[in-house]
């Protein structure tokens, strides 16, 4: 980001470059160009990638001070819809901090390739990964000069009007302004190829402002989405070569403090696509093969084109499926999930992630204790997934909860919990207060540092299209789109209601005024429709 000066700091600047040009200048103002440099901060995605990486590895020192400073994020599919993610968090809550972005592999497989709609399995081109980044920030940087123009001109007001208190007030605002633009963390998925196919995505991904890459270990060719089943990762080495990668690309372009978080797909994964080089017995190599199902094998009897390994001076038979691939033993996934965490911290990783199959405390906090037997400070990125059933979930857990400490459950079918019969129990409110809390109590007892839902907007846009289309193609009409959009629109002050302003009108307007004086033809004037929506 370049160095910003104060709003008065800003236009003695450009009145003194003005000054140095001469004549052909004199028609450029001053306060305009200063304008148009606060409301472009950020020049390029590095700037971005470097700004946001400084913000988030504060906030991880401050979680490591106190775990109540979590963060979260939501998944986000279109520049758009990050930009009222933020839009609304500033109306709401009067700051963006420790609030982030997330880009999800799965929604950018599903709604921005190509192809058409995707499953999560590498297949989308990858190109679209670092398109959607360089969106989101086009779209956040929109925001800010935005609501930055609706200050310069409230400015204008108030001058005109001979108010200085005002004014001075809507200067300090625009000295102290905080912009939209936050980090992104985005999901490389497993690296779309081999290290140094990683590293050239990698890079392209920063340049477009990624402050933190998420990569997981399985293996690119067989990807699957992290709640599918048919996983199946890769030994160690390989991937750390990836995240070797990503960090040489943070490191070339100058984003030294870059975040990289290293996800594990090994609790859900029975298989992996190859065995293992070792070196010398115990080594990591050696460690990854001694999860493998294996049978043991007499030398003298051992069949056509069977793969053999000798492990403690005896031949062993690792069980290869059809598909060439080799099968883990059952119930080793959390060993095999706390060796890949503590082996990435190890080689370069900033933070894990762990998918599990539910969302649990105990689960997570138990194999996050075991990591920091290691490594103390050790925190993960979290995926609070739609892909949960998280009512189902929690009226089991309190469920279970409840007979192990002896209460009588027996007006309650454990199978059935989900049902709508349910919803107004005693055991149904408690599952509701734990998923309300679940954020904050995994961020104290399960060293979750970044909460995040992968495809929120996916499901939402979804819902609100539903509820839409029934009514207006039904008996209300226009009444289904007046009464349930528009109307809570003007009631709930959303921004977007002058979908003209939002889209860039009002920024467009103030820069034909700089550019034609007098002459400007502007959209906004008395005529516009969109001064229909003025606040109540």
């Amino acid at each position: 980001m370049s160095s910003i000066q104060p709003y008065t700091g800003e236009i003695s600047l450009a009145e003194s470059l003005i000054r140095e040009n001469g004549a052909p200048w004199n028609d450029i103002e001053a306060e305009a160009v200063a304008r148009m440099r606060l409301q472009n901060r950020f020049k390029t995605g590095l700037d971005i990638a470097r700004y946001t990486a400084k913000i988030m590895r504060e906030d991880m020192a401050a979680y490591d001070a106190d775990p109540a400073n979590y963060t979260q994020s939501l998944g986000a599919w279109h520049g758009f819809i990050g930009q009222q993610q933020l839009i609304s968090i500033k109306k709401h809550f009067g700051s963006t901090k420790r609030k982030y972005l997330y880009l999800s592999g799965w929604m950018v497989a599903a709604l921005r390739s190509a192809f058409g709609p995707l499953p999560d399995q590498s297949m989308h081109e990858k190109t679209a990964v670092p398109g959607l980044i360089e969106e989101l920030y086009t779209f956040l940087k929109q925001a800010d000069a935005r609501e930055l123009g609706g200050l310069f001109r409230d400015l204008d007001k108030a001058r005109e009007a001979g108010d200085e208190v005002k004014a001075q007030d809507l200067q300090n605002q625009i000295d102290n302004f905080q912009t939209h633009v936050v980090p992104i963390i985005a999901d490389i998925d497993a690296g779309f190829g081999n290290a140094e196919a990683t590293y050239l995505l990698a890079k392209q991904m920063i340049e477009a402002g990624a402050c933190a890459i998420q990569i997981e270990n399985q293996v690119s060719d067989e990807k699957q989405c992290g709640h599918q089943d048919g996983k199946v990762t890769v030994p160690h080495e390989d991937f750390l070569q990836k995240i070797r990668a990503v960090r040489y690309a943070f490191l070339e372009l100058g984003v030294d403090d870059g975040v990289l978080v290293a996800r594990t797909d090994s609790l859900g994964a029975g298989l992996t696509k190859q065995i293992a080089y070792v070196k010398e017995a115990g080594d990591l190599a050696d460690q990854y093969n001694s999860f493998l199902d294996v049978e043991e094998v007499d030398a003298n009897n051992v069949g056509h084109g069977e793969v053999l390994i000798s492990r403690d001076g005896k031949l062993v038979k690792p069980k290869r499926l059809p598909s060439n691939l080799y099968q883990f033993r059952a119930g080793t996934g959390e060993d095999r999930v706390v060796l890949d965490c503590i082996t990435s911290l190890q080689n370069g990783a900033d933070l894990l992630w762990i998918e599990t199959e539910k969302p649990h405390v105990g689960q997570i906090g138990a194999m996050v204790s075991r990591i920091r037997e290691v490594i103390p400070n050790a925190k993960l990125v979290y995926n609070n997934s739609p892909s949960f059933n998280w009512t189902l979930n929690f009226r089991q857990q309190v469920f279970d909860t409840w007979s192990e400490e002896g209460k009588d459950v027996s007006q309650y079918d454990r199978e059935r919990l989900m049902s709508v019969d349910y919803d107004g129990t005693e055991l149904a409110q408690e599952a509701d207060r734990r998923i309300q809390s679940f954020q904050k109590d995994a961020a104290r007892e399960a060293g979750i540092f970044h909460h995040l839902i992968t495809l929120p907007t996916y499901h939402t846009a979804a819902l609100s299209t539903d509820n839409l289309s029934k009514r207006y193609f039904g008996d209300e009409a226009m009444l289904g789109y007046v009464l349930n959009v528009q109307r809570e629109e003007i009631r709930q002050q959303i921004a977007c209601v002058k979908h003209q302003n939002m889209a860039g009108s009002d920024i467009g307007d103030d820069h034909k005024e700089y550019f034609a004086g007098e002459a400007a033809l502007k959209a906004g004037g008395a005529h516009n429709t969109m001064n229909q929506f003025a606040a109540e």
